[in-house]
This record gives structure tokens, C-alpha cells and sequence, in this order.
């Protein structure tokens, strides 16, 4: 199992330390939150807490995660970064395949995509994209990054996208995985059918091991049952190493996580404290979890 850092909501001047310290810390992967703006009213609830609220406010700080994966990855040369989830739903495919294409170059082949369709209908009106059959059009957009990113002269002609032969050049180094957020049925399926792996929001361990066991089956209906295949979680009740464990044996492949949390250290707190936090996780739960 490997293990991921979260950056959510910490201050945009302290990622590069960050980064460089989970790094050094044994880290695999960076997760990059994603979140276009605040909006003062909102006309359905958050998804992800119990009561609909969204935990963070008009002043948290967010950073598009495609800057902040070159940002992070100019200071760093192993660790990988992900966005975890990028809202597809309200962007244009085409102009996002020159932005992921070019994160992925200069990382060097560092760079995953987490998609989901994006939850707030004033996201969507807002970029001027209609909020029906968001679905759909996520389900056609996945399809032209694939088809962009593959380089080559390409062209599309869908119900949503339309275009003639194009070219972006240089392509990746090496195939962009995706990975498809949300805990939808839906959701679900769209991950099985065409994503090399899925990744939660907060959920319990029970949740995520029986959202597991489903994906497995979904995957097993694609004929994909034997294919590489992520399990990205943001658990809430398993923690310590023998939380990771249980986790590992629900299926988890890859732990997303913010141990300074663990020390009472806020989001809004100085880099130091946080840096602490990475190197004593590093000692003391990936090296001995990998024992």
C-alpha cells in the first residue's frame, strides 16, 4: 500500500517545503484539491458531510492543481501528484488536455488525473456550461483527454465536443492515469468502465470495503477484473498502523492523509509543525508499515 500527502487548504507558500518533505519522508504521491471558487449561496448541499455543510470558507486558500503540481514537482524528483478530485464537469476538455499535458511533461510523467463531475450547479453556470446531463458530457470529455493526450493528430466529433484534426505537442511521456471520484452508483460504473482507479472523499472503513467490493464486481462485468487497478481513500476511523492495515486488507491501495492533523496542528499553522508531522509519519508509519 502506498501512501499520499494531502495539501487541502494549507497555505499556497509552504508547498514546496511540503512537497520536498514528504519526499524525503517516503511518500508516494501529492493529492491536489481542486475548487474554482467560493460561492456565497449555493443551491444544494455538499455531499461529502453529514449535514451538507461545506467545511471551509470564503478565505481558505486554494491553488489550481495544475499550477501546483509544476510548482511542487520543479522542487522535487520522485514523488508523483494527483489531483484528487479536478471537477471536469464544469471545464472545456480540450483547453484542460494542454494543461494536463504540460504538467505531465514537465514532471516528467509524474502526474495523475482524479476526476469527478463537480457537485455545485453554480460552478457549472458560472463557466457558462449547462448543469444537465453533466454526466454525459463528463462521459464524453474523458474521452477526448484520452484521445488528446495519446498525441498524434487527432479529431472528435461527439454530442458535446467537435473538432477537427489537432495536435498538442509534446505528448506525456508515459499514459496519464485517470482516476474517477465519487460514491455514486454511477460513479462506480464510470470508474470500472474507463479509469485505472478510483478515489473517495471521506468515508468510513466499513464504506470503503464494501464500495470496494463493489467496484470489484463492476470491474469483473468490464472484463477488467485482472487489470491494475487504484484504491485511493480518505479514511475517517482508521488510523495508526493498524488502521493502515485494516485498510489495506479492505482493499485500499493507496492512503490519502494529513499527519500533522494527528498533533492538533491546523491548516492555517506555520510550515514547521507540518514538517515535523510528514517526517515522524514517514519513521514511523511508512517505513515500518513496508517492514
Amino acid at each position: 500500500m502506498k501512501f499520499t500527502l494531502s495539501i487541502a487548504m494549507n497555505p499556497l507558500d509552504q508547498l514546496g517545503e511540503l512537497a520536498r518533505a514528504a519526499e524525503e519522508a517516503g511518500f508516494a504521491s501529492i493529492a491536489l484539491p481542486d475548487s474554482l471558487f467560493y460561492a456565497e449561496t449555493v443551491d444544494t448541499d455538499y455531499p461529502y458531510t453529514p449535514d451538507g455543510s461545506r467545511f471551509w470558507t470564503a478565505e481558505t486558500p486554494w491553488v489550481d492543481p495544475l499550477v501546483a503540481t509544476a510548482a511542487m514537482g520543479a522542487v522535487t524528483s520522485r514523488i508523483h501528484f494527483y489531483t484528487s478530485v479536478l471537477k471536469l464537469g464544469s471545464r472545456n476538455p480540450v483547453l484542460l488536455a494542454r494543461q494536463v499535458g504540460s504538467a505531465a511533461v514537465l514532471t516528467g510523467g509524474r502526474f495523475g488525473l482524479g476526476l469527478g463531475v463537480g457537485w455545485l450547479p453554480q460552478e457549472f453556470e458560472y463557466c457558462g456550461v449547462p448543469f444537465e446531463r453533466r454526466g454525459k458530457r463528463v462521459d464524453e470529455a474523458i474521452d477526448v483527454l484520452r484521445l488528446i493526450l495519446g498525441g498524434g493528430m487527432v479529431e472528435y466529433h461527439g454530442e458535446f465536443y467537435d473538432f477537427d484534426k489537432i495536435q498538442m505537442s509534446p505528448a506525456p511521456p508515459s499514459r496519464v492515469p485517470f482516476y474517477i471520484g465519487g460514491h455514486t452508483e454511477v460513479a462506480l460504473k464510470r470508474a470500472a468502465r474507463v479509469a485505472d482507479g478510483w478515489s473517495s472523499a471521506m468515508m468510513k472503513l466499513d464504506d470503503l470495503r464494501s464500495t470496494i467490493a463493489r467496484l470489484k464486481e463492476l470491474l469483473a462485468e468490464q472484463g477488467r477484473a485482472d487489470d491494475p487497478f487504484e484504491y485511493q481513500a480518505v479514511c475517517v476511523d482508521a488510523f495508526g498502523l493498524d488502521g493502515y492495515r485494516a485498510q489495506a486488507e479492505a482493499g485500499v491501495t493507496d492512503v490519502i492523509t494529513m499527519p500533522w492533523v494527528f498533533d492538533g496542528v491546523g491548516f492555517d499553522a506555520p510550515v514547521g509543525p507540518k514538517l515535523e508531522a510528514i517526517r515522524k509519519f514517514g519513521t514511523e508509519i511508512i517505513a515500518k508499515f513496508e517492514e
